[in-house]
């Protein structure tokens, strides 16, 4: 993108996009350091939708002639916009307007559908299997039922905005949830379904969170290139009777999907 001479804080047409966006001048007389000001510009765009995901970004010599900044202060901007997860950068590409986080409160239990409600974002599921299936010794000894009892298997692909953002699968004992299998959860909330349905309450969660790489079938779902980072998370679900009621395992995208530690002040010595 080449802005014409003098057409700062002009409409300047985004490269490719056919989006028109403003870049207005920055106060060079101002605290705020220059590179946030450029940041917080490309951000309120990307927030108001005239940048859209997949949108081409101009370039570091580009925005540097825009703002009349030099190209660390341009660099700077566009790093900070891609630690946050808005912007993506291609090698011999530039950079692209990305989809935005999606932050997991692991202090807070809450089921997909709530936490994506919480977020302003849409959630849908598609279910790739259900199935009743004999419970394996490592299944039966996380919800406390004998080998081979038959349980409720799910996977499904939940997307947020139509992206797929997880692969959730989750186990059920169904002599403790009857007909569960005959639902459809490609449109119910699981956990809704057990609080309204079976009459659960919820007293705990206890999850073990790990990385590692996307294997082959995990990436096409994903829709991620193969091997791609994945936050896993695998979580045993308590009732306040004390009965494990679903144990579950799910990756999640590592480029869209993080998890959110709040510590209280007073867990520091």
């Amino acid at each position: 993108m080449r802005p014409r001479k003098g057409s700062r804080g002009t409409p300047s047409r985004a490269a490719d996009t056919g989006t028109r966006v403003v870049f207005k001048p920055l106060d060079k007389t101002s605290f705020t350091p220059m590179y946030f000001q450029i940041q917080t510009q490309l951000l309120r765009m990307i927030q108001l939708g005239r940048l859209r995901a997949g949108d081409p970004l101009p370039s570091e010599e580009e925005l540097s002639r825009i703002y009349g900044v030099s190209r660390m202060t341009s660099r700077q901007a566009l790093q900070s916009l891609k630690s946050q997860g808005y912007v993506s950068r291609h090698k011999g590409r530039g950079s692209f307007v990305s989809q935005p986080w999606v932050g997991k409160d692991i202090t807070h239990l809450c089921g997909f559908t709530a936490e994506m409600r919480a977020l302003g974002l849409s959630a849908s599921s598609r279910v790739l299997h259900a199935e009743t299936v004999p419970a394996s010794p490592e299944v039966a000894a996380q919800l406390n039922i004998a080998v081979t009892a038959p349980v409720f298997h799910l996977c499904r692909l939940r997307l947020a905005d139509e992206l797929p953002v997880a692969v959730e699968e989750i186990r059920l004992p169904c002599g403790r949830f009857p007909g569960v299998d005959k639902l459809d959860f490609s449109s119910l909330s699981l956990y809704q379904t057990l609080r309204v349905r079976y009459g659960i309450r919820v007293s705990r969660a206890d999850e073990v969170l790990e990385a590692r790489s996307a294997t082959k079938k995990e990436a096409q779902l994903l829709e991620v290139a193969p091997r791609a980072s994945l936050l896993v998370i695998s979580r045993t679900l308590w009732s306040v009777d004390g009965l494990p009621v679903e144990t579950a395992h799910s990756v999640y995208r590592g480029d869209r999907y993080r998890a959110v530690l709040r510590i209280p002040a007073t867990a520091m010595e």
